[in-house]
């Protein structure tokens, strides 16, 4: 793989106008070498304008059901380069990002990898603030890294595994478990910059999707039963 293999970069959005255009002009610096796909999955807001307005800077968009799982899928169907790596809108990647990448896959042994997290409030001096370190402890000790990591993958593997599946929570989990199988998963010494927004505004729930329902799902609770539990997962 090298370590300057180029990146399709597969973002899932829902009614995310507000948010898209930070996390865009965060991404354009790493074009043209690599490749920028926005999936929306049927937005009432202007999120497609908003994607659409970084055409010019090479930006794809396209559109697919709703779903985090089923949107991903779409994207990387229609990816091009060697490596995926799926962002959430609300996830920044550090500035030497394909180094790690680059780094990471030159180990043939390694099949896909993920960053460190470091989330925080979009509002300086939140109570809730020091609690999104809980997260961040997180991503450093497990083998298994959620969504908000910034995960990427070989594109050859990902299709072997079928990619994810269409289950309306714990998509990510259910992927990297069968990614496992194929090789080492790698979480890379680098951290993405996560927005607390969804801990702050219902912490209980947040706390909850973080830590029991992963546990549940692995005890073989369906992914239906805890989006009920959950309430709307996008």
């Amino acid at each position: 793989m090298g370590r300057t293999a180029p990146v399709s970069i597969v973002i899932p959005a829902l009614n995310e106008e507000a948010r898209l255009g930070s996390c865009l002009r965060s991404l354009v610096r790493f074009t043209p070498s690599w490749e920028i796909l926005v999936v929306d999955g049927g937005s009432e807001d202007r999120t497609l304008d908003v994607a659409a307005s970084f055409q010019s800077s090479g930006v794809i968009t396209l559109s697919a059901p709703r779903g985090r799982g089923t949107q991903m899928n779409a994207g990387a169907a229609a990816a091009s380069n060697p490596v995926l790596l799926f962002l959430h809108v609300d996830v920044t990647l550090p500035e030497d990002s394909p180094r790690w990448i680059g780094e990471a896959l030159s180990d043939p042994r390694v099949v896909a990898g993920a960053f460190r997290t470091h989330t925080v409030p979009e509002e300086r001096g939140s109570p809730i603030g020091p609690l999104l370190r809980l997260a961040d402890l997180r991503s450093r000790y497990t083998g298994l890294p959620y969504g908000d990591q910034a995960p990427f993958v070989r594109a050859e593997v990902f299709r072997k595994t079928g990619g994810f599946a269409p289950i309306p929570l714990m998509e990510d989990l259910d992927f990297v478990r069968r990614l496992r199988r194929e090789g080492e998963i790698r979480t890379v010494p680098a951290t993405v910059t996560v927005s607390g927004r969804r801990f702050v505004r219902k912490p209980v729930r947040s706390a909850l999707s973080m830590n029991l329902f992963p546990l549940l799902y692995r005890l073989g609770v369906s992914p239906w039963f805890l989006a009920r539990l959950y309430g709307d997962p996008r």
